[in-house]
This record gives structure tokens, sequence and C-alpha cells, in this order.
């Protein structure tokens, strides 16, 4: 199944939307009656309505506009990867790759904010790549500042990736203080905005509120089902795998290539560790992963040599992520 994504043949969106389908079925056939999506972030619920919520007719079109989005992404994210050439040849991995880690748990599978940040996230690595061959990267800086802000208003974890905006600024360029304070009033001006409607809404004095959870102490633990563990055992072998790969070829790449990495697993990280500025946690939060990690998927899946083993590892993969839609723990 890998090999047919190898090449960059348009017939493979058609196997793509079946893949989308397939990973998702499970959950289709087995989800619950309702499912809601609520603005749950202190900015939209003034900007909307308090204890707004976006209820489609049923869960069945909730998933579907759910898949709808993810398959969109995976085309953006595809078309990203290739634009840039950071595989070093033209393919539809990443797509599938994307498609297949964000049917890794059924919270992944309903409309969620970290699923529409995606879309920002996409949006950011267009421009961050951009930075590296820009001759004045001050205009992309304020632009990433907004993106971030706006992100932020949807979700609140996305703030931290104003770090990753940092690290794109010392990777791609010369140090420039003048970038990094553009960048401070791109985030600023929508916060401006913000706090004006917070004025004319007579609701300035909570304005400070919504920053309170940045203060959220780092929690000890982690309460997972085990189970979710499980799902985890194929993504943590592909990512190894990949990892040993990219060692042995770094030094091949080119140099736009290798910082495009480096900046792809500072992303992962800073989307991994903010999940605990979300309280009550919830496990959908690790949408923001899927994306550097399906960039890191398709690069295995692109250059193992063993035909049988990594059909088999990603079938493993797939199979797991049905499964376990399949079974409630």
């Amino acid at each position: 199944m890998v090999s047919f994504f190898k090449a960059l043949n348009p017939l493979n969106i058609l196997w793509l939307a079946l893949i989308l389908f397939i990973s998702r079925i499970g959950y289709l056939l087995n989800a619950p009656d309702k499912t809601e999506f609520a603005f749950s972030e202190a900015f939209a619920r003034l900007l909307i309505a308090p204890g707004t919520y976006l209820n489609p007719a049923s869960t069945s079109l909730n998933i579907l506009l759910a898949a709808a989005f993810v398959f969109i992404q995976a085309l953006l994210l595809n078309h990203l990867v290739n634009h840039f050439n950071l595989l070093g040849k033209p393919t539809f991995l990443p797509a599938l790759m994307y498609i297949t880690a964000s049917a890794l748990f059924k919270s992944f599978l309903v409309l969620s904010p970290p699923l529409l940040c995606n879309f920002l996230v996409i949006w950011m690595l267009f421009k961050l790549f951009r930075l590296y061959k820009s001759n004045d990267a001050k205009a992309s800086a304020f632009d990433l500042g907004m993106i971030v802000a706006i992100g932020s208003v949807i979700y609140l974890p996305f703030i931290y990736f104003f770090l990753a905006v940092w690290v794109a600024l010392f990777l791609f360029r010369p140090l420039n203080w003048r970038e990094i304070v553009a960048s401070i009033i791109g985030y600023v001006t929508i916060f401006f905005f913000l706090a004006v409607y917070y004025f004319l809404s007579d609701s300035l004095s909570r304005f400070s509120e919504i920053w309170l959870p940045l203060g959220t102490k780092f929690p000890d633990k982690i309460d997972i089902h085990y189970y979710n563990y499980l799902v985890l055992v194929p993504v943590v072998a592909v990512l190894v795998l990949c990892f040993f790969k990219l060692q042995q070829n770094f030094f091949k790449s080119y140099v736009q290539v290798r910082k495009s990495f480096q900046l792809l697993f500072v992303i992962f990280l800073i989307a991994g560790l903010s999940f605990y500025v979300k309280k009550p946690f919830d496990i959908n939060h690790f949408l923001l992963c899927t994306i550097p990690c399906a960039v890191f998927f398709a690069y295995y899946f692109l250059y193992a040599k063993t035909r049988w083993f990594y059909e088999s590892l990603y079938l493993l993969l797939l199979i797991s992520v049905i499964y376990f839609q399949f079974n409630t723990f």
C-alpha cells in the first residue's frame, strides 16, 4: 500500500479518500449519539456568546466534517513538503501519513480547536520555510506573530508556537532584533483589537484572566488509559526508525532541508509539551503533533529499503487504529 503513494500520481487522491474512510469507519459505526464542539477559550466565548456550541445534526456529520478538514490539510501538507523538497522526491506519502496519524485516537476524529489550528500550523510552515531565502523577514515575522495570536484565540496552548517563530528566525537567518520585535508587534496587534472589544463590551477587567492558564503547574503525571499507549507502539517504532534514517542521511541533505527538519522537531516538542495549559486535559491536544509526525513518517517510508517490513509496519499501524476505534475503554 505504501508503495502506491511513493509516486506523485494524481490518482492517489482517490486512494487517500479511501484510506480516510477506512481509518474512520470504526468510530463512525461505534460513535456516541451526540458530540459537541465548544468554543472553550475565554476569547472565543466573549466574541461569540457564552456557552456557544456548534452542534452538527448528528455525530456522523461531525465526524465527516472533521474528515473533510483532515483531507484538505493532508493535501496542503503534501504540497508544502513537495514545494520545499523536504523529502528529496515528489511523493504523496506526507498526505497518507497525516491522514493515518490524525486517526490515532477517537477524540482526533471529531471537530476540535486543535484540528482547526492545524490549518494555521501549515500556514505558518509555508512562511517559516520561506525565511531561508528571504532578504527581509520583518513582514513575514509580523504575519507569523498574527497567526500565532489567531491560533491562541482558538486554542490557548497555541501561544507557545511563538517559540517556533523565534527558533526559525534563529535557524534560517542571521539574528536580527527587528524581526523578533516585528513578530511581537504582530501578536500584540490582534490582542490590542481584542482588548478594545473587551472594553466596548464592559469586560476589560476580565482581559487579564485569559492568561491565567499559562501559570498552570506542569503535571507530575498524565492519566491516559493504558490502551492508548498500545496504539502508540507502532507510532514510536516508526519515529525511532525515522530518526535513525535521518541521522544516516542528515549531512547528505541540503542545508535548508536539515534546518527544516530541525524546526519540525522543535514544533513537535512545543506542541507535545504545551498540553498542560488546558484544563481539563483532552488527548485531542496532540493533534498539533501530527503535522511534524506525518513528515517524519513519510521520510522513513520513502527511504525504507525492505518492502515487506515497511508495508507490514504501516499495515500494523492502520489495523491498530481501526481496532481501537471498535473498542471502548
